[in-house]
């Protein structure tokens, strides 16, 4: 394992039951591998999508968002503006649904709606 800005990042050969722990099944190699894509590729940009979320956020600073929703919308933007494999709609739904079920009733439009801002003037 290796720690990075505050961020654990399980190692190929670390023991992955310990972040595994309560889910139904196992999820794939393929799985392991992508959230592993996502993790470092949101620690490798962190500057600049927290910049981006910062600019686009109106009147909100990324200190006061909800946790749940400034690491969704970081991986979201992750995959929007770095990956090749995602369709934008794909993205911006996957984040909305996360964040409306583990987040406040609010966080559903907010997400949304920063994030729709910003794939509208940068990635389009």
């Amino acid at each position: 394992m290796r720690e990075r800005e505050g961020w654990v990042v399980p190692s190929a050969g670390d023991d992955q039951s310990v972040f595994l722990a309560g889910m139904a099944e196992d999820p794939s190699r393929q799985v392991l591998d992508y959230v592993r894509v996502l993790v470092e590729g949101v620690q490798e940009h962190h500057a600049d999508i927290d910049a981006l979320i910062a600019s686009y956020a109106d009147r909100w600073t990324i200190e006061r968002m909800p946790v749940i929703d400034r690491n969704v919308l970081r991986i979201a933007l992750f995959e929007l503006l770095w990956g090749d494999d995602v369709p934008v709609a794909v993205a911006i739904n996957e984040a909305v649904e996360m964040v409306k079920a583990l987040s406040t009733e609010d966080s559903g439009r907010f997400v949304n709606g920063l994030l729709g801002r910003i794939v509208e003037r940068e990635h389009g």
